[in-house]
């Protein structure tokens, strides 16, 4: 067997298969069964009571880490004049409207987000066959679609995540790196539950968060008890 697999099968003999986790002791022990060389990316899938095909029970939003996300995020803003020298200003990577565009049909993908002021929509129109498949698209329902380009661009920067359930109803989002402390993963996730619970469809009946799951890139999945969870940022 590899050193890698030997290590995997050491890491998931740490976890109760049949044991739902507290957040705390959750992302403690995903911290101990890490053993790779490189900082792993910490995610966490929740099951939600919901029909996404129903569109009244779609649930999509963005959440704002409060520990951001630990990596740099590339930002591209569509928009030209005060609006252009504004996003400059704010720290956008690359701003630019036909030129973007242009590049982009080219080829050009070396950036990570996408905000566009409305008055630029028609225009990035024309890329969204590339954009939408690689979840770029621009969106006013998630705040990427904005005269306020100076909010938007900080909270890009600042480690803000977008997120859909999706056709089986599991919502999947990062919430940090194993290199983060345990009360910095502990306070991104705080955050995403508590938007998932805000957005909770009326039409949704039954138990809205069923399950949920953290797990790093290669480390084994650990079930998290998520009535505490949820009770936790109610309070």
């Amino acid at each position: 067997m590899s050193k890698r697999g030997k290590n995997h099968r050491s890491s998931s003999d740490k976890v109760d298969r049949n044991r739902q986790y507290e957040a705390n002791e959750a992302i403690t022990l995903l911290k101990e069964c890490s053993y790779t060389k490189f900082d792993e990316t910490v995610d966490v899938a929740f099951n939600l009571g919901v029909n996404p095909r129903h569109a009244d029970q779609m649930v999509r939003g963005a959440v704002v880490y409060p520990s951001g996300l630990g990596k740099t995020v590339r930002v591209l803003v569509f928009a030209k004049g005060d609006k252009a020298a504004e996003a400059k200003e704010a720290g956008a990577d690359f701003v630019g409207d036909m030129d973007m565009v242009t590049k982009i049909q080219e080829g050009w993908l070396d950036f990570d987000k996408v905000i566009a002021t409305p008055d630029m929509m028609g225009l990035v129109g024309r890329i969204g066959r590339v954009l939408g498949p690689r979840g770029l698209m621009p969106n006013p329902k998630v705040g990427t679609v904005t005269f306020n380009v100076t909010q938007a661009v900080g909270e890009m920067k600042a480690g803000r995540v977008e997120f859909r359930v999706d056709k089986a109803g599991v919502v999947h989002a990062p919430i940090g790196k194993v290199s983060f402390e345990v009360d910095a993963l502990q306070a991104n996730l705080n955050a995403l539950v508590e938007t998932l619970v805000r957005l909770k469809p009326a039409s949704a009946k039954g138990t809205y968060m069923k399950q949920g799951v953290l797990t790093s890139t290669m480390g084994p999945g650990i079930h998290l008890d998520v009535g505490q969870l949820q009770a936790a940022v109610k309070q």
